[in-house]
C-alpha cells in the first residue's frame, strides 16, 4: 500500500521531533555557545539568534504543516550553518562506532530538503 501523504508527514513530525529539543534547550540555556562560535569565526554574534528560528518555528511550523517548506528552509539553513560552524572538522570522520560523525545533522539536513523539495502533502495545514 503506497501513501505518500503518510509517509510526507511522518518525516515532517519526526524531523520536528528532533530538532525541537535542541530550540528548547536554547531557550532554557541561552545561546552563548553559539555566539562564541559566531565571533570565532569573525561572524556578528547577534546572528546567534537565529537559531531560534531554525529550532523552534521551523519545527512548529513542520509540526502543524503550516507552509512547511518554509520550515523545513529554516531548518535546512541552521543545518549548514551548524556544520560549518560547529561540525566541519567531522564532515570527513568517523565516530568511534563506524558511524559518520555527523550523521544526525546530515539527516536533519537532508530531510529537511527533501520535505522542501515535496512539499508536506496532504496532511497539513496550509501549504
Amino acid at each position: 500500500m503506497k501513501n505518500t501523504d503518510l509517509g510526507l508527514l511522518i518525516m515532517r513530525v519526526a524531523l520536528a521531533v528532533v530538532m525541537l529539543p535542541h530550540g528548547i534547550a536554547k531557550i532554557t540555556g541561552g545561546v552563548g555557545f553559539i555566539s562564541g562560535l559566531l565571533a570565532s569565526h569573525g561572524l556578528p554574534t547577534f546572528l546567534a539568534y537565529g537559531v531560534y528560528l531554525g529550532e523552534i518555528v521551523g519545527p512548529l511550523m513542520l509540526l502543524m504543516g503550516y507552509y512547511s517548506r518554509y520550515g523545513a528552509a529554516l531548518i535546512a539553513g541552521n543545518m549548514v550553518v551548524a556544520i560549518a560552524l560547529a561540525h566541519a572538522n567531522e564532515i570527513f570522520a568517523l565516530n568511534g562506532m563506524g558511524a559518520w560523525a555527523i550523521e544526525l545533522q546530515a539527516l536533519m539536513l537532508f530531510t529537511a530538503a527533501g520535505l522542501f523539495f515535496t512539499g508536506p502533502g496532504k496532511y497539513s495545514w496550509k501549504n
